[in-house]
């Protein structure tokens, strides 16, 4: 892997206001690395959660080591792609991201974390950077209660959101994500990339099928949508797992007719 093929990694701010949640945080961008080479080219955008998970050193978590999958897709011309990196809230994290409230876990803020994103974030990235703003080539991504936000992104942000990485989905968390699910009629062109693994609970394949099941059984304009689900029988609900399905599923949501 050449490593000048490493995308330029940028840091929007240390303190990003969202005053949906009246909190702040740090946001990083990651260009591709002849960005500032190509000041004629724009480029698509993906909002994903976790940022202290994806790149550079990574967390205690672990890593999904992003920056490397970009290189190596760099070499196949297939990282020409702006990743917004939104670092979660730490003891918080569950709470912001689920849209759901849970008996356990509390009211959830998923709604006013894309309506940051939506209406805040997104403006701001396209106004500094040179961006794709349509939502064909506007993507939301993210894993576990992440993954479940991406969902909800598609089915109530589907003005902005065209394509979706989601993997291993807390779809736990609420059964009104089926619900939710039941009034994506007559959708927009999209595509939605789904991955879960055999080894992350016994509940985490059916949830997931009966996703997608609740989503194909839709009908009238469903051929206007593609998802592409990727089970792996031995997979576990971990870092290590979403660095590798990571560069296949960018690849086919961006890159693959």
């Amino acid at each position: 892997m050449k490593t000048e093929l490493f995308p330029i990694i940028e840091v929007l701010s240390e303190t990003f206001k969202i005053p949906q949640l009246d909190k702040s945080r740090r946001i990083h961008v990651l260009l591709p690395h002849d960005y500032y080479d190509k000041p004629e080219k724009h480029y698509p955008v993906l909002y994903m959660t976790d940022a202290q998970n994806l790149f550079g050193e990574g967390s205690a978590y672990g890593n999904w080591y992003i920056d490397s999958s970009l290189a190596y897709l760099a070499e196949e011309d297939k990282a020409n792609i702006i990743i917004v990196a939104i670092d979660h809230g730490e003891e918080n994290r569950i709470q912001e991201f689920s849209p759901y409230d849970n008996p356990r876990l509390g009211k959830g803020l998923g709604y006013l974390f894309l309506k940051f994103v939506t209406e805040t974030l997104k403006p701001h990235v396209d106004a500094t950077y040179r961006t794709k703003p349509e939502r064909l080539n506007t993507g939301m991504g993210g894993s576990s209660v992440g993954g479940l936000l991406s969902i909800y992104a598609a089915l109530m942000f589907p003005q902005v959101f065209g394509r979706l990485m989601i993997f291993s989905p807390s779809l736990w968390i609420s059964q009104r994500i089926y619900f939710d699910a039941i009034h994506f009629f007559e959708p927009f062109e999209t595509r939605i990339y789904l991955y879960a693994g055999g080894k992350e609970g016994t509940n985490m394949l059916p949830n997931v099928e009966r996703l997608q099941k609740t989503l194909q059984n839709q009908g009238f304009g469903y051929s206007r949508v593609k998802i592409k689900t990727s089970i792996d029988p031995e997979g576990q609900h971990n870092e290590e797992q979403w660095s590798k399905e990571f560069p296949v599923a960018l690849r086919w949501l961006f890159f693959e007719n």
